[in-house]
Order: structure tokens, then sequence, then C-alpha cells
């Protein structure tokens, strides 16, 4: 190879330079986080009804059937997802002193995962998990209730009912949304408008519809959310 740089020069123009064959790019491996990563990606971008088998293989830029080497079926998946998102909850050490507020803040915390994931909490409505993810929130869940004093039996009917109610608010809200971006649909009214209606009724068949309007269409945020938790939690330490 001559030293001279014009002559490199020289050399490289006078002859065409071997280019290296290219590698063909090694897929990345099917791994069950990466198939919880995929499955996420979907219901983020889609909604969860367009989770599938297919829409994850898609994701992955592979076929369905090599996702079988990895999970049982759509279940599997769906219970892998929910495990996924309770991984992202913090559970404080129970304190008997702030037993109440501490329930309340990690149902928020479920809530807000399911918000975030529209329509996921299908997926929890219809499980009973033995994810180790999914029984570490209810064990937080129950430590924290009999902190509180609440009778054993009691916690644990109540994470049922707290789990199903806050499953159940996330699937409306996240219904509800999809519903207004759906133009031809105008059947989800405004605050107004749905008062308006009420307002309207014959007052011999609705006198307390019409008379309750605002009660009945009023809250703002998750007021309403909180409302129904209240319910819930400050009668499980009443004696019957």
């Amino acid at each position: 190879m001559p030293a001279d740089p014009r002559q490199r020069r020289a050399a490289r123009h006078a002859q065409p330079v071997a280019t290296p064959a290219r590698q063909p790019r090694r897929k990345e491996p099917i791994t069950v986080d990466r198939i919880t990563d995929a499955a996420l990606e979907v219901v983020a971008t889609q909604g969860y009804d367009a989770l599938t088998m297919r829409s994850v293989a898609a994701v992955l830029d592979t076929g369905p059937a090599s996702l079988y080497a990895h999970v049982v079926n759509k279940a599997d998946v769906d219970e892998l997802v929910i495990g996924r998102l309770c991984t992202r909850l913090v559970l404080p050490e129970p304190d008997p002193a702030t037993w109440r507020e501490q329930i309340f803040d990690v149902c928020a915390q479920i809530r807000d995962q399911y918000l975030e994931y529209p329509g996921v909490s299908q997926a929890a409505l219809a499980m009973f998990s033995t994810n180790l993810d999914v029984l570490r929130v209810n064990e937080g869940m129950l430590a924290i209730l009999l902190a509180g004093g609440v009778e054993p039996r009691k916690a644990a009917w109540a994470i049922d009912a707290l789990s199903l109610y806050v499953s159940a608010y996330a699937l409306e809200i996240s219904l509800v949304a999809q519903r207004r971006r759906q133009v031809e649909d105008d059947w989800v009214v405004g605050r107004e408008e749905l008062v308006s209606r009420f307002a309207a009724l014959p007052a011999d068949r609705f006198p307390q519809t019409r008379r309750y309007a605002a009660e009945l269409t009023s809250g703002t945020g998750h007021e309403r959310f909180d409302f129904t938790l209240g319910l819930i939690v400050d009668n499980l330490t009443r004696s019957p």
C-alpha cells in the first residue's frame, strides 16, 4: 500500500475497493419478556380488543406459531400483561395509623396503570391468577387491611370487591373514551346535555330524576372512584 496520502487516494480511484459482504441481521430471540412488551405495545396503541397472538407476533416480526414455544395461549399473555403492570406498583409498609390511605393509594395505582392501557382491565376481570407479581399485590393489600384491624375473611373478600370495582371503573372510562373517538357514535353526551335531557323528562313519571339531575350527573375527575372506595373501606371495621 503506498505510504503517501496522494498515492493512497490514487490507488483507491484506480480500482474499486471490495466491500465486505453484509451479514444478515440476526433477529433478537423471542422471550417471555419480549412477548409481554409487545402485548403492552399493542394495547397502548390499539386497545385491548386488538390484542391477539397474531398482533403480538406482528410487533415481534414473527409468526404466531413461534410464540407458542414460550406462552401457552392468549390467556397466558393476559396474565403476563397484568403481572407486568403489577410490578410497577409501589406497596407501602403496612401502617395501622394510615391503612385507609394506603389501600386507597394502591387502588389508585392499579387504576392508573389500567387507564394507561385502554381496556386491559378486561383481562384482570376474567382472571384468578397465581402469577407471583399479581400475588405480591394481593399480599400487600391483605397486609394493609389486616394492619387496619380488618377481620381476615372480610379483608379477603374486600380485596376481591376492590379489585372488581377498580377494573370495572377503568374499563368504563376506556370504553367511553373509545366511543368518543368514533364520530358516528353520538350517544356519548356531555354533562350539560344530560342534565337538559333529564330536566325534560315527564314530571309525573320521573319527578326525582328531574329534581336531582345535577346530583345524578355530578362528579369530576376521580371523585366517584374515591367515593365508592370509601363506601367499601369505611365499612370494613364496623361491627354488624
